[in-house]
């Protein structure tokens, strides 16, 4: 890329006489899709720029990627001032930037506000995905649209790091804390076992997060089947649940349309969405659940008209749920309730999980009272036992429980013929199904880029496991994870020599995670052949 460094904007000058000084002090993480030429050149410009005026300025550009590595990238993150990710249409789509600034986003609730984030747009004005939507979306970002905008950005980037005060002594990198796991109308409910096949292939569309409704590669299976006849029964409480990227999220979007059609109100909460202030006290968990179901529901009555400090949480939350919501709806309400699994780790979560408890228990003693036009639709990953000491009081026991499974082969061959049968017969399939199992993920992704690049089966297993193939954003983002907690990464070691898990903890842990799969400690393996390939090259 071609610069003028002589020709400095206005906005630049004014900066760099109040950065110069602390920019010894301040260290600079910079995030961005490798291999990808616009991004690339945005990223050089800034390193040589920001390094000229002494900040200290880190990149990850190490080829070699192991267990050393991952935990140089969260040891990064975690002692940086900043974190400048560049968004670019490929680099939203990369699960390792997500990662990374999911991981800024949770250090900087950990340690005061550090790292701070300063978005830079790449030429791309579009909606984010979420998580980066719900993390992203509140900042200010910045916005590069051609070289031209080169010493703008820079002028702008330097004027926001100015109010990043450096420290004199070195940040303290906080202990591990292991691995967490934290449209188109839908007119009728097609049997999953019935799925239309297309004569030519599908238009293609960006895989990862949420399949979009109007999504002509979701494959319907039996828990579809399953949600659909508790919400038409309006249970009281269905809860969805299974691994990471295993299309809980999608499910739960399809089927709270789904009641929408049939005229209920509908609301949506991610956890996910909510910040360390949010979930600091049980009291401004109730007040940010409320505030949420009022604004999607577009009450009059906002919770903090009503909310009275000399009542409890619980008293002050159920009031408003009853009072304000259920009574002035006239209509069932269905509450989807995505990434339950935050609250696992909050020390009030029991007390939260008891009172739907309750109200599940009020409904089956008061059929015609409020409790009856509500349903929670609860999404999460974790065993919810590893956290809740008395299942007397969880509602995680109760209700209507699915399970998401992977896909089955006969599914991967369906949705095969909808991107125009880029695996040409049952061999290549068997192949593909060897290598991916039926991760839903992996299996969309793999069958995305097969047919996108036109690759052959054995070009695709060749690469599929290596840093820079279709799956090495997935791959290193699971390596990071491994990282944090030394005792898992033993686990997997020893599940790849063939060992059970040593406990019951270590098993439901890796499970939720998505990394392996079976039905005990003692009936256990890797999720699939590509995680167990690229596993024991980087663990051994």
């Amino acid at each position: 890329m071609e610069t003028e460094p002589n020709q400095t904007t206005p906005t630049a000058q004014s900066a760099n006489s109040n950065t110069a000084a602390a920019g010894n002090s301040i260290r600079i993480v910079l995030l961005y899709k490798p291999n990808v030429s616009t991004d690339e050149q945005v990223i050089q410009f800034l390193e040589t720029q920001l390094a000229a005026k002494g900040f200290k300025t880190w990149i990850d550009r190490n080829l070699t990627h192991g267990i050393e590595w991952a935990r140089d990238i969260e040891e990064q993150i975690r002692s940086a001032h900043a974190v400048v990710p560049l968004l670019s249409e490929s680099s939203i789509r990369s699960e390792m930037i997500c990662f990374e600034i999911e991981n800024a986003h949770e250090a900087a609730q950990q340690q005061q506000g550090r790292p701070r984030l300063f978005p830079i747009r790449i030429a791309f004005d579009a909606p984010l995905p979420d998580p980066l939507a719900g993390i992203l979306d509140p900042i200010r970002h910045i916005v590069w649209q051609s070289p031209a905008d080169n010493q703008r950005v820079l002028g702008e980037l330097l004027k926001a790091l100015e109010e990043v005060a450096p420290v004199k002594t070195p940040i303290r990198i906080a202990p591990s804390k292991g691995l967490r796991i934290v449209p188109r109308p839908i007119s009728s409910a097609p049997s999953p076992q019935a799925t239309a096949v297309p004569a030519v292939p599908l238009p293609l569309e960006p895989v990862g997060g949420a399949v979009p409704l109007n999504s002509d590669f979701y494959v319907l299976r039996s828990a579809d089947g399953e949600l659909r006849g508790a919400l038409t029964r309006y249970d009281s409480i269905i809860l969805i649940k299974g691994g990471r990227q295993i299309g809980k999220t999608s499910m739960l979007a399809r089927g709270l349309q789904w009641a929408r059609e049939r005229g209920a109100k509908v609301a949506l909460t991610d956890f996910q969405k909510f910040n360390a202030s949010n979930l600091e006290t049980v009291a401004n968990f109730y007040l940010s659940l409320a505030e949420s179901l009022a604004d999607q529901l577009e009450l009059s009555v906002m919770p903090a008209d009503v909310w009275d400090e000399r009542r409890g949480p619980n008293v002050n939350f159920e009031r408003y749920i009853r009072r304000e919501v259920l009574a002035k709806l006239n209509a069932p309400l269905v509450w989807g309730l995505d990434e339950v699994d935050r609250l696992f780790l909050c020390s009030y979560g029991s007390e939260v999980f008891g009172l739907f408890r309750s109200w599940h228990n009020e409904r089956a003693l008061d059929p015609s009272g409020p409790w009856a036009g509500l349903t929670l639709t609860i999404a999460y990953a974790t065993e919810a036992h590893l956290f809740i000491t008395d299942m007397n009081q969880s509602p995680f026991n109760i209700g209507t429980r699915l399970t998401l499974e992977d896909f089955t082969p006969q599914q991967v061959s369906d949705l095969n013929r909808r991107y125009g049968s880029p695996l040409k017969d049952q061999a290549e399939l068997d192949r593909f199904v060897h290598l991916v199992s039926g991760h839903p993920y992996l299996v969309r992704r793999g069958l995305h880029e097969i047919a996108t690049r036109k690759m052959n089966i054995a070009s695709f297993e060749a690469q599929a496991d290596h840093d820079e193939g279709t799956f090495g954003d997935h791959l290193r983002r699971i390596l990071v994870l491994l990282a944090k907690d030394p005792v898992l990464s033993d686990v997997v070691r020893g599940i790849l020599k063939g060992q059970a898990c040593p406990t019951p903890e270590s098993f439901y842990r890796l499970r939720s995670a998505g990394i392996i799969t079976g039905n005990s400690q003692d009936d256990v393996r890797l999720r699939c052949h590509l995680y167990a390939s690229y596993l024991s090259r980087q663990l051994s």
